[in-house]
């Protein structure tokens, strides 16, 4: 209800608390003498609940630290490996190059070749 279906006015609060103390005088009747034990356990359930929602939400924590830590490490690992890699390839070019016959030498040796077939006939 709003404030403007029900208005607070003295009445209003008398019948408030009349209901409030009626509720009461059921609560106390149904659950008696227990209810200061009850609500007791549920108190020490409400702090067990929260400890571990603590403890849980550090664990969180410490797990996402050490994924970050982890993805760091790996991101790291695959960056090394690669430029390994782009080294070794870089050698591997430049020793084809380094043994790679430029057209005028392959030329002279296959004249040179053919001087030698010719002569041996």
């Amino acid at each position: 209800m709003t404030n403007e279906e029900y208005p607070m006015t003295e009445g209003n609060k008398k019948k408030d608390l009349e209901t409030a103390s009626k509720l009461e005088l059921i609560k106390n009747l149904i659950f008696g003498e227990n209810i200061q034990a009850y609500e007791s356990e549920f108190e020490l359930l409400k702090k067990d609940i929260f400890s571990k929602k603590k403890a849980l939400e550090d664990l969180i924590e410490a797990v996402r630290t050490d994924l970050r830590m982890s993805i760091e490490d790996v991101s790291t690992d695959i960056n090394i490996r690669i430029t390994e890699l782009e080294d070794k390839l870089d050698e591997r070019f430049e020793s084809i190059e380094k043994n790679q016959l430029n057209a005028a030498e392959l030329g002279d040796l296959l004249i040179e070749l053919g001087k030698k077939v010719k002569n041996t006939k």
